[in-house]
């Protein structure tokens, strides 16, 4: 932390700071903004303008909505057994989604923007994750804002621009607090603008909404424990807020839970892209397979795994699928796969929504580029692929064999998929654990404030959003967008009516 006496000089000051722009930050705002029509509001975001929205901008956009209090607050019970959400939290919480849905209208209202029940992206009315839990008696609909992609964060950002009074400054990412040592009370923060540090006076409260730590892989080595991981969303989200918790005398919870909330997805990585690309959820044909280390396959790869976020029931237990512990992975299919099928998900993830790739219908530009690996035969694929010519001629010749008699009996594959790789050339492309968020940071309780190791609050410092969500353990379609405005909306509120401090 930075001191008061650090502090030759304030080069800006404001009401409340707010540290990240993504729907946290941008509802901390609006919230504050209402709640005191004289506040001055200050959010400052590290991503250049261009750049700004967070994961927010390159998720999905589902909303969970729920109208009954008990059974949401059971299903989320029941997927945090293995690491327990504090039970006040977790009923403030479900009472709190529960009247969420008029507060998403009105912000779509005032943005001119139009609110639907279902994904956008899904024919499915309600994305329901985990029935064996109950989520068919807490999901009442999955809903969104249009358009797909961006849309919900589209709204929040016209409703904060609608707010003059809340200043945004860009590529102004910050690296301190400025506390009391004694106390740990807040009086600022010390951001980084144009090279330099500044000094920037918070005279209620600063709220910290800076996201995970998704493209840090050196803390994704020693928090989570993966050797390789890459983020789909932001290049923006390194662990800054979790650097300057730790500082700051916080409480972390949430860095390794059982399996990564968000799911461990199965992507693709290029030089000159800094995130990865998500594959396609919704192919037209199926005669692909994915292979681990050993040049076999690892598990059943058409099941829908979207709807679990990657999670699979081994024992029991729902745990993430095995993307990051089987070695180097290759997809390898046929002409039939690459005629018919976009590799990539287009409606969500950095690449196509923020950066704007344009990956081909039939992934010829991706074939021309040597990223998708092209032979004549089997055997050739895999010399280009330093693979095992034999090992895999024999994986593809197992596959195929499945096929022919429509059962899978390594996997248990759908027999509507056991479609045979046949058709030459051949092709294959790499797969990366890709990582859609993390949950980890700092602990803190159903209004938003920071907590010291002994559980008291940190004065004057509030976090929001996916640094140090809730969520501890499995994760239900649509609630990290919805945590983001609730802790964000608590944080804002809060903040806005603390007595502006004194020195």
């Amino acid at each position: 932390m930075a001191s008061l006496h650090s502090v030759t000089g304030w080069d800006d000051e404001a009401d409340i700071v707010i540290a990240g722009y993504g729907i946290a930050g941008a509802a901390a705002a609006i919230e504050a903004h209402d709640a005191d029509a004289a506040a001055d509001i200050l959010v400052l975001e590290k991503m250049p303008e261009p750049m700004q929205g967070g994961n927010s901008r390159a998720s999905g956009q589902s909303l969970l909505i729920s109208k009954d209090v008990e059974a949401l607050k059971d299903y989320q019970r029941r997927m945090s057994e293995s690491n327990p959400i504090p039970e006040a939290m977790l009923s403030a919480w479900a009472e709190r989604m529960v009247a969420l849905e008029p507060y998403i209208e009105q912000r779509a209202r005032e943005a001119g923007a139009q609110y639907i029940h279902g994904a956008g992206w899904s024919e499915r009315a309600a994305i329901l994750e985990f029935p064996e839990l109950g989520a068919r008696e807490a999901v009442a609909h999955t809903a969104t804002i249009l358009p797909i992609p961006s849309g919900v964060w589209l709204t929040f950002k016209a409703c904060v621009e609608q707010r003059k009074r809340i200043r945004r400054v860009f590529e102004s990412p910050i690296v301190d607090l400025v506390q009391d040592p004694d106390t740990l009370e807040v009086f600022g923060v010390i951001a980084e603008r144009g090279g330099k540090r500044v000094a920037i006076r918070a005279r209620r409260a600063v709220i910290l909404a800076t996201g995970g730590f998704e493209n840090n892989l050196d803390m994704q080595r020693n928090y989570y424990g993966l050797a390789q991981a890459f983020p789909l969303g932001t290049p923006g989200n390194t662990g800054d807020g979790i650097r300057i918790l730790q500082k700051a005398g916080a409480d972390l919870w949430h860095l390794r839970n059982q399996g990564q909330s968000g799911g461990i997805w199965p992507g693709f990585r290029f030089p000159g892209h800094p995130t990865v690309f998500l594959r396609q959820l919704f192919f037209q044909s199926f005669s692909w397979i994915d292979i681990g280390g050993t040049g076999e396959r690892f598990c059943d790869e058409t099941a829908e795994w979207q709807l679990t976020h990657y999670k699979q029931k081994v024992h029991g237990e729902w745990i993430d699928l095995p993307h990051q512990r089987v070695g180097r992975m290759h997809m390898l299919f046929d002409e039939n796969t690459r005629i018919y099928n976009n590799l990539i998900t287009k409606v969500m993830t950095w690449n196509a929504v923020v950066h704007q790739y344009d990956w081909s219908d039939d992934n010829s530009a991706e074939v021309a580029k040597g990223w998708i690996v092209k032979a004549d035969s089997i055997a050739e694929l895999a010399r280009r692929i330093d693979r095992d010519p034999v090992v895999i001629e024999a994986t593809v010749a197992r596959y195929n064999a499945a096929c022919a008699a429509g059962k899978d009996p390594e996997y248990g594959r759908n027999a509507a998929t056991l479609q045979p790789i046949s058709a030459p050339p051949y092709y294959a492309i790499e797969i990366v654990p890709a990582i859609v968020c993390t949950g980890g940071g700092a602990r803190r309780n159903i209004e938003s404030e920071v907590l010291d190791p002994a559980g008291r609050p940190i004065p004057r410092l509030y976090e929001a959003g996916e640094l140090g969500s809730m969520f501890s353990n499995l994760y239900q379609n649509g609630s990290y967008l919805t945590e983001a405005m609730i802790s964000g909306r608590a944080a804002g509120g809060n903040a806005v009516r603390l007595a502006p401090v004194a020195r």
